[in-house]
């Protein structure tokens, strides 16, 4: 079988995963205007544009968009910054300008998309439309953390919810696609899809599927079909045909989104592992807390002081 690696430039994967990451801190970014990570809400906001018929292709590219330059400006989107006074192509400037820090790793093609959708970026908030239940109830469902048959849970707090991951995938998959031929709208769909079970289905993980047996391809498939009623016809069709790309790597979109998925679940532990082993050293030398300006001298003083 084709392997990713096979299909995309190792160079480029391996020089993407610093951006991949920086954008996955987005499920750990929170504002005061609204509730949930900036990846929840632009989950929901992405299930809500779809639904209310809009092309995966334009939401596909702008949430990418909007993703690259959120992981340099954290809650600073689209709309917060229109909040604050910008008019709409200063909201282009800067959000470009954040992104363009980011997306010198991506194919060409992938970059051309991106800085194209900037001219038009997604906002921040979600739209005065329906959001399907199971875009809302993926929000509240938590991550089950690493589980391995006959071994004990590792239960990692707090736990990211199924749409924080699965916006991830969503995002990682429509980036990384022109690498491996696949359609970017296909692996952003699939990614966002890849667990509409799990709106009513609490996650037991690994060990808990191994323990469901036989019984877990039928439930899957139920609690999919069950999901899939709550959107249009036309979007649930759509949806519908990506979802067996889940099944392998043999295809284009199979290894977009398998590449996604696997690089958003190791990322999200050694996130774990570096806040575990976080030291002040880090903040005041590599991210020099205490930074150039006009005080920083008198700042020096008063921690030599207090001995810190």
């Amino acid at each position: 079988m084709t392997t990713v690696l096979a299909a995309a430039p190792v160079d480029r994967l391996a020089v993407s995963v610093p951006t991949l990451r920086q954008v996955g801190d987005l499920k750990r970014v929170r504002v005061a205007h609204a509730d949930g990570s900036a990846a929840e809400r632009a989950f929901v906001r992405a299930w809500a544009a779809l639904a209310a018929g809009a092309d995966p292709a334009d939401v596909a590219d702008r949430e990418c968009a909007a993703a690259l330059a959120g992981a340099r400006l954290g809650g600073l989107d689209a709309a917060t910054l229109g909040d604050c006074g910008l008019v709409p192509a200063e909201v282009a400037s800067v959000l470009t300008r954040a992104a363009g820090e980011l997306d010198g790793a991506l194919h060409p093609t992938t970059r051309r998309r991106i800085r194209a959708a900037l001219a038009d970026p997604a906002g921040g908030d979600i739209p005065d439309r329906p959001v399907p239940a199971f875009a809302v109830a993926l929000c509240r469902q938590p991550r089950a953390g690493a589980t391995a048959p006959g071994r004990s849970r590792l239960v990692l707090e707090p736990p990211e919810s199924h749409a924080d991951h699965c916006w991830a995938v969503g995002v990682y998959g429509a980036l990384l696609a022109d690498d491996v031929g696949a359609d970017p709208a296909e692996a952003f769909l699939l990614g966002l899809a890849h667990h509409l079970h799990n709106a009513r289905m609490p996650d037991a993980g690994f060990a808990g599927e191994q323990l469901l047996g036989a019984y877990l391809d039928p439930v899957v498939d139920r609690l999919t079909a069950l999901a899939l009623t709550e959107l249009p016809g036309r979007v649930a069709a759509r949806v519908a045909a990506v979802l067996p790309a889940r099944a392998d790597a043999g295809t284009p979109l199979g290894r977009a989104f398998h590449a996604a998925d696997v690089l958003d679940r190791v990322l999200q532990v050694h996130h774990h592992a570096r806040a575990a082993a976080f030291t002040a050293n880090q903040a005041l030398v590599d991210l020099a807390l205490v930074h150039d300006g006009p005080v920083v001298d008198y700042h020096r003083s008063v921690l030599r002081a207090a001995g810190l």
